[in-house]
């Protein structure tokens, strides 16, 4: 099992940049997969984002293709979130998640461990 604490939201204007981080707790960070929800008002939770173990696997919703990227620091058993040209229907509570099987997922019931979550506004 890996704790998982979310940092990096806030309230930004549209086109703006933000970047989230998620810092994870134990010595096998590196072995888990890790992966980016999403949830907006009113609306499912939904993938993001996931990169494998080592980072060279990164795979993306249709949604942030292009304008979000995914990266990870083993080191630092830290995920990150670059997001750039933030739109207001990015806003939602952004979780972070490590998948122990370490084969990136598209799905949450994949996951094994989640973060609290953190806000992310984006105004128009």
């Amino acid at each position: 099992q890996v704790q998982l604490v979310e940092s990096g939201g806030g309230l930004v204007q549209a086109g703006g940049s933000l970047r989230l981080s998620c810092a994870a707790s134990g010595r096998t960070f590196s072995s888990y997969a890790m992966g980016w929800f999403r949830q907006g008002p009113g609306k499912e939770r939904e993938f993001v984002a996931a990169t494998s173990r080592s980072g060279d696997g990164t795979y993306y919703a249709d949604s942030v293709k292009g304008r979000f990227f995914i990266s990870r620091d083993n080191a630092k058993n830290t995920v990150y979130l670059q997001m750039n040209s933030l739109k207001p229907e990015d806003t939602a509570v952004y979780y972070c998640a490590a998948r122990q099987l370490g084969v990136p997922g598209y799905s949450d019931y994949e996951y094994d461990d989640w973060g609290q979550g953190t806000q992310v506004t984006v105004s128009s």
